[in-house]
């Protein structure tokens, strides 16, 4: 591996020029076709599989204007008056009118005064005590063509509607439009610069990995994006693959970087230098690499398309990072030649490594190696504090943003939580009429206790008189509105309820199915509640075993294995302390922690883990096999680690918590909590308890039983065959003479 990495590194240095064009070829080409085509990602949140899924595909098949309806535009205005809406008649009449305007609607009559909708029907629009009005909006947009120019014009209309006391909110399509993005990726890579000038006192160097990142990243969105030509590609799966691409690029070329410019110091030709860099290194980020994308492409075992998009997603995006760190970046040091770590700021202290100057990291490590019992137990209290509010944790699914809340409350207070999240039951004979069953089914669900409008259920149709659908009828569609909210227990147990009665309608000569978003979210957070245990056994066995043969240790894989559960308890209390119990008023609006984000949250931070694991520990190895003492090797790490790895830390910190600056809740808790689980994990447990653990085992946590040892392969990831390309002729060098065979 290392001679071949080394070789790799080499090639690319003298070839520089095309290498670098084949990459910046690569992008042009992706981004030409995205240009090109236009193709549009998918907000589908379809479950294939279950039974929601199988209710969603009885309705595109059988209720098709109904589900082109669901895919079209729509949005609530609630109007509200403490005084009561009677007294603001005119002020309503004035927002109906400008509402009307609106581009491509379905039905402009159907937008009316709440106060004029008369009989029973009043009750749907009305609340009942005369305060809170609902008005629908509908167009024939679908809702991936609405812009955020849409949503700007609408939100003008209701905003300039909020006079003489009337309280005018929206909840829906035009209100969940994503804003523009970009801003949260560039506070990232602006942080991430910064960071980068103070670990290389250079501002060349620190230029390098944010090309590599920004290549790595557009890439695979772009690849991503032209999928969705073939595939069903929903748009969250570019969240988490922009959040990890940049982090994990910068991170690999941080450490490729830094480790060339360690190789230049001992002398040689830098082109030999490029190539130990990336046959040590190099080797690190391979494997390292190879754990994350083992992570997030296990998400597939979950069952769930969008999960295993966004795991896909993120595995090629963690793959590109690698190809870049050991292709491009040597490409770009030889583009840039000696100027590489020029304009030197002096000011910045320890911006290069030093065999014989005590720097803050090497003192740290000094102070573990000599006490290392009070620092585990500091490390480990921290996280058993932090991980405290975990003992509250709920988890729920929400589509909506925070510019609803406002809105969904109202929507509460006058009609009920459950009136925006409806459950769609669909009833099917396929031998002939549907009546019978679907009579049962409605009987039966007006029983139950958790129904709204148990007093108008019914069920319609899909017969071919428009006047009358019911008429021979095969499929039957049923909506029940909760009295209880979306992500409420009880909205759960009511659809459980409705299925329970599956037998029943069969046996009337239906088949019955719970469709419908809320259903599809619930059914959702049951498949990752099975999923969890089988999707940690995948991804930690697979892990384990390659840990085992990048250190040729069992203690040190088991040690960074549990610090792991640890890091990652913990911030799943830190994330339920702020997003749940509202914490340091961090956010407006509590709510539960999505229901994938800690089966996601183990994936992606198990991958980070492993990084930095190998990231520390791969230099304490090297330089243990090669004579120093074990806690000698320790300190040695921390010499040439400690700067390496929180530095990286701090850059994935900083990318992921700079998405706390998006519109959407989802990227919000994703960015918060992988970036505590980054701190927790690298700082605490990577740069404190596992090297604490290691100094107490000593020689111990180095190596293997004789029996297994022969059956592990040896991927020289420390480098050995090629630490000395290049250095075996110099006059007064001190080094080991490099291995026979090795490459020159």
């Amino acid at each position: 591996m290392a001679s071949l990495l080394f070789r790799l590194g080499r090639f690319s240095f003298r070839h520089k020029w095309w290498v670098i064009a084949a990459w910046v070829a690569a992008m042009v080409l992706v981004v030409s076709l995205v240009s090109a085509l236009q193709p549009k990602f998918s907000k589908d949140f379809e479950l294939p599989g279950t039974d929601s899924g199988d209710a969603m595909t009885t309705m595109q098949q059988y209720f098709p204007a109904a589900n082109e309806e669901q895919e079209q535009s729509s949005t609530s205005i609630l109007v509200q008056a403490p005084d009561g809406l009677a007294e603001h008649t005119a002020e309503i009449d004035k927002l109906v009118t400008s509402l009307k305007q609106l581009p491509d609607l379905r039905d402009a009559a159907s937008i009316v005064n709440p106060l004029s909708v008369p009989g029973e029907a009043s009750a749907q629009v009305l609340s009942e005590d005369g305060k809170v009005g609902l008005i629908q909006v509908k167009q024939t947009t679908e809702v991936m063509d609405l812009e955020i120019t849409d949503k700007e014009a609408f939100v003008d209309i209701i905003t300039e509607h909020r006079v003489g006391g009337l309280n005018v909110e929206a909840t829906g399509s035009l209100m969940s439009v994503a804003e523009d993005g970009g801003t949260a990726e560039m506070l990232g890579f602006g942080v991430a610069f910064i960071v980068m000038i103070v670990f290389f006192g250079a501002l060349v160097a620190a230029l390098i990995p944010l090309i590599t990142g920004v290549f790595a990243v557009v890439i695979t969105i772009m690849l991503l994006t032209l999928g969705t030509e073939f595939l069903d590609i929903n748009e969250s799966a570019t969240g988490i693959v922009t959040m990890l691409g940049i982090a994990v690029s910068i991170d690999y070329a941080l450490f490729i970087v830094s480790r060339y410019r360690s190789e230049v110091a001992r002398g040689g030709s830098r082109e030999d230098a490029v190539g130990r860099a990336v046959g040590t290194a190099g080797s690190a980020v391979v494997f390292a690499g190879l754990t994350v994308i083992i992570a997030v492409v296990a998400l597939m075992v979950i069952g769930l398309p969008f999960v295993t998009q966004m795991g896909a997603g993120a595995g090629i995006a963690v793959g590109l990072a690698v190809l870049a760190a050991i292709t491009f970046i040597p490409a770009l040091l030889g583009a840039f030649g000696r100027f590489a770590f020029t304009p030197k700021i002096p000011w910045i202290k320890h911006a290069e490594d030093s065999e014989d100057t005590d720097t803050n990291g090497v003192r740290f490590g000094r102070a573990i190696v000599s006490k290392p019992i009070p620092f585990i137990i500091a490390g480990l209290a921290l996280l058993i504090v932090a991980a405290i509010p975990m003992s509250k944790m709920e988890l729920g699914m929400s589509t909506t943003t925070q510019d609803e809340n406002k809105a969904l409350a109202l929507l509460a207070e006058g009609f009920g939580k459950g009136i925006n999240g409806p459950l769609l039951v669909t009833v099917r004979n396929a031998d002939g009429d549907v009546s019978a069953a679907a009579d049962k089914a409605v009987a039966h669900i007006k029983t139950l206790d958790d129904v709204a409008n148990a007093r108008t259920l019914s069920w319609v149709g899909n017969g071919t008189d428009p006047k009358n659908p019911n008429a021979g009828a095969d499929t039957a569609l049923i909506s029940i509105i909760p009295n209880s909210g979306p992500s409420d227990q009880e909205t759960h147990e009511l659809m459980e309820q409705i299925r329970d009665y599956k037998n029943e309608v069969s046996a009337a000569g239906g088949t019955m199915h719970v469709g419908g978003l809320t259903a599809i979210l619930s059914d959702m957070s049951d498949k990752l509640d099975k999923a969890l245990i089988p999707y940690l056994i995948v991804v930690v066995g697979l892990a384990f075993l390659i840990m085992v043969g990048v250190f040729r240790s069992l203690w040190v894989p088991l040690i960074g294995t549990i610090g792991f559960i640890f890091s990652v308890v913990a911030a799943f209390g830190a994330t339920v302390a702020v997003f749940q119990e509202g914490w340091f008023g961090l956010i407006d609006d509590t709510m539960p922690l999505l229901s994938f984000l800690p089966i996601f949250l183990i994936g992606v931070v198990f991958g980070l883990a492993m990084d930095y694991q190998v990231f520390m520990l791969t230099r304490v190895r090297e330089e243990y096999i090669h004579g120093m003492t074990a806690k000698e090797a320790i300190i040695a790490g921390y010499r040439h680690g400690a700067r390496v790895v929180s530095s990286a830390a701090l850059i994935m910190i900083s990318v992921f918590a700079a998405f706390m600056l998006a519109p959407d809740t989802t990227s919000k808790m994703l960015g918060f909590a992988m970036a505590i689980a980054v701190f927790f994990d690298a700082i605490i447990i990577r740069m404190i308890v596992v090297p604490a653990v290691i100094a107490l085992l000593g020689d111990r946590a180095w190596g293997l039983p004789k029996w297994l040892d022969k059956l592990v392969v040896d991927f020289d990831i420390e480098g050995g065959a090629v630490r000395n390309n290049g250095l075996e002729n110099l006059p007064g060098d001190e080094t080991s003479p490099a291995k026979a065979g090795a490459p020159a």
